[in-house]
């Protein structure tokens, strides 16, 4: 099956109902920029522009499987800290995904906080208390995992050593699940696999599969007979293993072995990637997805989410435009916000100024043209803002716009000076302006600074705002009276 056809997969990823438990943490970003040395010791100094929290972890293999459109039960086991509370409103955001987190005092909530110059990361400084869990919460977690099989057909383990799958708690979920007759995959840590006993598959790395089995991974031969020294020795289904740029290699239990070409185009960072191979998979084998396309769809969205900076998740749109062509995901234009954020982070990291305008754009004429121009000149990649069809409605009146919003969607990536369409339902831009947080915003000069919707938030942090030249004589209602007469 060549990548397009496994387009249509992506869609059936909506009727999955995934089982995620594991260790949640939460993934701290602080990000800035080096300009000279620390006169006190020979280190960088980074001045901190910003700060970013996620979820690391089980928790990003959650935020995956929410932004591939499956559906999702998380059961997760937090410290009594402020950092547990960050983690348990994160998880409770997602759409999609019935967060349950456990609450154990003793525990320390797993906090990694990475210092970021541009795209380089400079730190990590970790915070944990690596221990088992409690007998009380144990008990507690797993009576969970037995209510939660009913309506989940897949498990997903993500073990990341910090002591919620120890002492025999992964067993003892996998023979629940297998009893239950479920699909498990793990994404495995340390070297003793036969704690993942009876699993359907595993997902070690080209490292971690040396250390569980002893022996050479040097050549894709080496690699797959030592994934088929594990089926034989845990009774998998099927290795899963990742070689970084050299993709995947799927092992399966009759001894086959398929390999998976590298996807990634540019990689910025890989933290995380292994969370999204395990969501992808997961979130395919819940929608009945055979295993060698389970893997596929697993290889080209591990191959998105490593040109991304940070734990990050790919989005159902992502992986199809990749599918449908290899390229086609740095060039077109329309995006939902949550993908145009990736994008213009990426364009960040490579120095470009981001300016924005916005507009119903209903029918594209040489003042509009004139503004887009002018707009895309104060900058090196230029976000457009469009109205939805509802939002037309609600600011011009009954019978606008003349057209859907996915007609002005082409028709403005069309144009050379456009970069980025984003359409927003609100009446004003507002909101998508403080996400995007443009270096320029631009508006035609017949509006004065002060009517101009954003501009106070982004001069708030020292961005532009530009009154563009207005063209005369042209005008979208004007022209649409002249074709009604």
């Amino acid at each position: 099956m060549v990548d397009a056809d496994l387009i249509p997969l992506v869609e059936s990823l909506r009727q999955a109902r995934v089982l995620c438990v594991g260790d949640v943490m939460l993934d701290h970003y602080i990000y800035g920029q080096v300009e000279r040395v620390s006169p006190e010791a020979p280190i960088p100094v980074l001045r901190i522009d910003h700060e970013v929290k996620k979820l690391g972890g089980a928790g990003n293999v959650l935020a995956n499987l929410q932004s591939l459109g499956a559906q999702g039960c998380a059961i997760a086991v937090i410290g009594d800290d402020a950092a547990g509370g960050e983690v348990a409103t994160l998880m409770a955001a997602l759409d999609g995904i019935e967060a349950q987190t456990l609450e154990e005092p003793a525990r320390v909530t797993t906090v990694k906080t990475r210092y970021v110059a541009e795209t380089q990361q400079m730190l990590r400084a970790d915070r944990e208390r690596i221990a088992p869990l409690g007998r009380d919460v144990r008990a507690q977690l797993l009576a969970k995992v037995h209510e939660a099989l009913v309506a989940c057909s897949v498990v997903a383990l993500s073990d990341y050593a910090k002591g919620v799958l120890a002492d025999g708690v992964a067993g003892e979920i996998i023979a629940a699940a297998r009893a239950a007759g479920r699909v498990v995959i793990v994404d495995p840590k340390g070297s003793d696999y036969g704690r993942y006993r009876g699993a359907t598959l595993i997902k070690p790395n080209r490292r971690e599969l040396a250390e569980a089995t002893q022996r050479p991974v040097e050549t894709a031969a080496d690699v797959a007979a030592a994934a088929r020294s594990l089926i034989k020795a845990h009774g998998f289904r099927a290795v899963l293993v990742s070689l970084s740029r050299d993709g995947m290699l799927l092992v399966e239990e009759d001894g086959t072995s398929h390999a998976l070409a590298g996807e990634a185009r540019e990689v910025f960072d890989v933290s995380g990637a292994g969370d999204t191979v395990v969501a992808s998979l997961a979130a395919a084998l819940g929608a009945s997805v055979a295993l060698r396309d389970a893997a596929q769809l697993a290889n080209v969205a591990a191959g998105i989410v490593v040109g991304k900076v940070g734990t990050a998740a790919v989005h159902a749109d992502e992986l199809v435009a990749a599918l449908m062509d290899r390229d086609a995901l740095m060039t077109r234009k329309r995006m939902p916000l949550s993908a145009a954020l990736d994008r213009v982070a990426r364009w960040r990291r490579n120095g470009l100024a981001i300016g924005f305008t916005n507009g119903c754009f209903d029918l594209l004429h040489p003042g509009h043209v004139s503004l887009l121009s002018e707009a895309r000149a104060a900058c090196d990649r230029l976000v457009v803002g469009l109205n939805s069809d509802a939002s037309v409605t609600r600011l011009k009146g009954p019978g606008r716009p003349a057209q859907g919003a996915e007609a002005r969607a082409q028709v403005l990536g069309s144009l050379a000076s456009v970069d980025l369409v984003v359409v927003f339902d609100e009446d004003t831009p507002r909101n998508l302006i403080a996400a995007l947080k443009p270096d320029v915003l631009v508006k035609g000069a017949d509006y004065r600074l002060d009517q101009v919707v954003g501009a106070d938030i982004v001069q708030s942090y020292g961005g532009k705002v530009l009154l563009a030249h207005i063209v005369p004589g042209h005008s979208t209602t004007a022209t649409l009276a002249r074709i009604a007469r």
